[in-house]
């Protein structure tokens, strides 16, 4: 049996192993078997750029296997190195991994008994997912169709995690409304309802923090109602107003700002500064037909979050106006039973 045929037997294995499978650890811990057996190598790791932060990879591996417990993998600003020239070339070939000068930890390449290494980037429509490497005992020249194969895996391991991020978004998306939809149809304590909104709201998107602030039409302020990871010092900043950025959102509009340090309409600008804050969204909150406040979310680092995201958070916006208008409604209609009951007892000679 040729080489070639050898590849494409274990690509239609690997797919029909992949199908059988959702959990995407399986998925890779597949992916670097299938390495390793069909190129007869010693070891197959792949290593995944953070979703949120720009060419930032894991220090820990994502799944590897020929391995010992005891090898230390290089650093992340190593693999941050080498990621653009693995975007430009396609693939970097590292003959001797115990000498080259573009590697590190030569000594634990050397006691691991690693020879050559080859590494091919992990890609999903045109954008870079993290690095699929692939060991050997011997030091070794790789043919094309070697590394043909080992791209194909990494397209492999690139769909499958796209795949999986977005079952697990879609699930914590549902999961975070059906939780809201049953707080509200549940309770009537607004602050509650908020307050929990926006703690999952900062879990779910692994956000810094979350605040919703209301709208006083008297001082033209946004008065703090709910918070999750916001510092007392800086809650306790001094008033806000509800002008600039937060205008625009409370006329309708979701506004992101990528680096608050560079935007003319951000607020209290030092303050945010100190509490470690770098890009934000606002978002309008609306009840009974009118816009009431503003649901803000913030991360540490600069951010630019999917319309996706964006989406769920101007949903959970309406929700948290809806728990208001429900709790509005009920208060209201209190009143109203008071004042009839107030009325039938001052008039009970009637009956």
């Amino acid at each position: 049996m040729s080489t070639k045929e050898n590849y494409f037997r274990a690509l239609s294995k690997l797919s029909i192993q992949m199908s059988a499978v959702q959990d995407k650890d399986q998925i890779l811990n597949l992916i670097v078997s299938t390495a390793v057996n069909a190129l007869k190598a010693k070891a197959a790791v792949i290593f995944l750029i953070d979703e949120d932060l720009e060419n930032f990879i894991h220090n820990k591996p994502a799944a590897q296997v020929g391995l010992s417990d005891k090898y230390v993998h290089a650093g992340t600003a190593h693999a941050v190195k080498i990621s653009p020239q693995l975007l430009k070339d396609g693939y970097m070939y590292f003959r001797d991994a115990t000498t080259d000068k573009r590697l590190t930890n030569h000594k634990a390449k050397k006691a691991e008994g690693i020879g050559s290494i080859l590494s091919v980037p992990v890609m999903d429509k045109g954008r870079m997912l993290g690095i699929l490497s692939l060991y050997t005992k011997d030091v070794r020249k790789f043919t094309k169709d070697e590394i043909d194969f080992l791209t194909i895996l990494a397209d492999q391991g690139g769909s499958a995690i796209e795949n999986s991020n977005l079952i697990t978004k879609l699930r914590n998306q549902s999961r975070i409304f059906l939780d809201l939809s049953a707080s509200i149809s549940s309770s009537l304590d607004v602050k509650k309802i908020i307050q929990a909104m926006t703690k999952e709201l900062v879990d779910a998107l692994r956000l810094k923090a979350a605040s919703v602030r209301l709208l006083d039409e008297d001082t033209l302020t946004v008065k703090l109602v709910a918070s999750f990871g916001l510092s007392d010092k800086y809650l306790n900043k001094g008033p806000v107003a509800a002008d600039k950025n937060i205008a625009l959102a409370l006329q309708g509009e979701t506004i992101y700002i990528k680096d608050i340090s560079a935007d003319p309409g951000i607020q209290y600008k030092k303050e945010k500064e100190a509490e470690g804050i770098v890009s934000m969204l606002y978002a309008p909150i609306k009840a009974h037909d009118k816009i009431i406040g503003v649901l803000n979310i913030y991360s540490s680092f600069s951010r630019k979050f999917t319309e996706d995201e964006i989406m769920l958070v101007a949903a959970l916006a309406y929700q948290g106006g809806l728990a208001i208008s429900n709790a509005s409604l009920y208060m209201m209609l209190q009143e109203d039973i008071k004042d009839l009951k107030d009325n039938i007892w001052g008039h009970k000679c009637w009956f």
